[in-house]
């Protein structure tokens, strides 16, 4: 479906009023006469005419070559005649053409003619490519999505060269209109998973789509899980990717961030720079990202388990040394993780805050003096500064941010589990927690796919990533149309030749 279909769509026709004046004032009265609607009255051969737009949104030298210029000099052609060249299309109806001038375009109505002209003038607000902050890699292409949607598109096509790849548009929110757009190759993606993708999006009606966060909450499977569904993306190369396993990807105007659907919980701890380098450094970076999880939400309730309840586990030695650091700490060892977590927490977040220079300062700064001052007044003892720093350094190891922020969260009620029963605790919060991640979906989707259900095919690129060689075959869990993607031949030390 069109963007225009979609248009016409959501707004009921209006036809042209037989005279000028009538059409420029239903348009003035429906975009409430506001002051940024300006009008240039040009006359065309022996009739009067009338240039409206935006001025917010128009680009003043594109009125001026594509509209005011042809209007002045070719005064002696019919209408069509002196537009012949231009990008120039015309409509008759007045909803359809105050849509259009939202978007930057311009209209030209004349006296003498039932229709009126609309010109692409609208204002460029494109800022430069550039990688992503949040998605950093060493090796590979640096480039990242803009908050231009056509942009975004063309560095999709510009990676991926194919007369398969399909991209159609959406118009979603009653006030905003904002253009959203699905891709997909038409020769892989499953064709249920991409009618489900658009029905969903279809089915979302409000006033306003703010990206990118309204996109995803409207068409997840389970909003109550604090587990991410889709994956947001702003790389080219990542989205290009996930497309040639049979992937939806979902564009938004106005926003770098991508989704990629649907996705399972390996797809969050894999990144470019695994596929960048040979495979036994991917491999290692995976593990040791996988290994973060496990730090980053288990070590807190860990300790806090084992000196409440368990310190009969450590060795005698290890036991001395965090008795002696806890002898002058008047807190329980989950007040403590809960007072550092928070003071984590609020540097965390005013480092985001301020501007990226003293942000860094008051995280390094803030640590490093809050730190001391805190273990100085006996109130946490030092060991629990470690155990907090090691989790917070295992919490930015993940690539996605809404991954690393669902473990954060999902460590404070472990931490609770384990100051109230102990290790029990831990392991009834990990039952729960993977009964959840068996349940959970991704467009119908299982979350925890190749491992539930057990697909050994697929785990060449889920812990560890094996030789490129090795992935003749496409991933089972976006049910791709066309499973093999490579038929790679390769020699042995003996010459013999044997096909992968």
């Amino acid at each position: 479906m069109t963007e225009q279909e979609n248009s016409q769509q959501n707004n009921s026709k209006k036809h042209m009023f037989p005279s000028l004046p009538e059409n420029i004032n239903y348009i003035e009265n429906k975009l409430c006469h506001s002051d940024d609607i300006k009008k240039l009255d040009v006359p065309f051969q022996n009739g009067k005419g009338t240039i409206i737009y935006i001025e917010s949104l128009a680009d003043p030298n594109l009125i001026h070559q594509l509209a005011l210029e042809p209007l002045l000099t070719r005064s002696d052609l019919s209408l069509d005649k002196a537009f012949s060249t231009l990008n120039m299309k015309k409509e008759t109806n007045l909803n359809y053409g105050i849509q259009l001038l939202l978007q930057g375009k311009s209209l030209y109505f004349h006296e003498q003619v039932d229709s009126f002209c609309i010109f692409e003038t609208a204002l460029s607000l494109k800022r430069d490519i550039t990688e992503p902050d949040n998605e950093g890699i060493v090796r590979g292409p640096h480039t990242g999505f803009v908050e231009d949607l056509a942009t975004n598109l063309a560095s999709i096509r510009k990676l991926i060269k194919s007369r398969n790849l399909v991209v159609k548009y959406f118009t979603i929110g009653e006030e905003m209109h904002t253009k959203v757009a699905i891709a997909y190759l038409q020769n892989i993606a499953n064709d249920d998973l991409v009618t489900e993708v658009k029905r969903r999006l279809e089915t979302i009606k409000t006033d306003a789509l703010m990206p990118p966060g309204y996109i995803q909450e409207f068409i997840e499977d389970t909003s109550f899980s604090p587990f991410p569904q889709q994956l947001n993306t702003e790389r080219p190369d990542r989205v290009a990717a996930n497309l040639m396993e049979g992937r939806v990807a979902i564009l938004s105007d106005g926003d770098p961030t991508v989704l990629i659907v649907p996705v399972t919980l390996f797809a969050f701890y894999q990144s470019p720079d695994d596929y960048n380098n040979r495979w036994i450094v991917g491999s290692f970076i995976r593990m040791i990202r996988l290994v973060s999880f496990l730090i980053a939400f288990l070590l807190p309730a860990f300790y806090i388990a084992t000196v409440a309840f368990h310190p009969d586990v450590l060795p005698l030695e290890l036991v001395y040394t965090i008795k002696a650091s806890l002898e002058k700490v008047p807190l329980p060892p989950i007040f403590e993780a809960l007072l550092m977590e928070l003071i984590f927490e609020l540097l965390r977040e005013a480092g985001i805050r301020l501007p990226s220079r003293v942000g860094q300062t008051i995280g390094i700064v803030g640590g490093l003096v809050i730190g001391d001052a805190i273990v100085k007044a006996g109130l946490v003892s030092y060991t629990m500064i470690i155990v907090v720093a090691l989790t917070a350094i295992s919490s930015f190891l993940v690539p996605s941010n809404d991954m690393s922020s669902a473990v954060r969260i999902l460590r404070f009620p472990l931490m609770l589990l384990a100051a109230i029963f102990g290790y029990i605790g831990i392991s009834f919060g990990l039952i729960i927690t993977f009964v959840h991640l068996c349940q959970l979906h991704s467009f119908h989707t299982p979350y925890l796919s190749p491992v539930a259900p057990m697909r050994i095919k697929d785990m060449k690129d889920s812990f560890v990533r094996l030789p490129i060689w090795s992935f003749w075959e496409r991933p089972h869990d976006p049910k791709p149309k066309k499973m093999q993607r490579q038929h790679v031949t390769r020699e042995d030390e003996d010459g013999d030749k044997h096909a992968k």
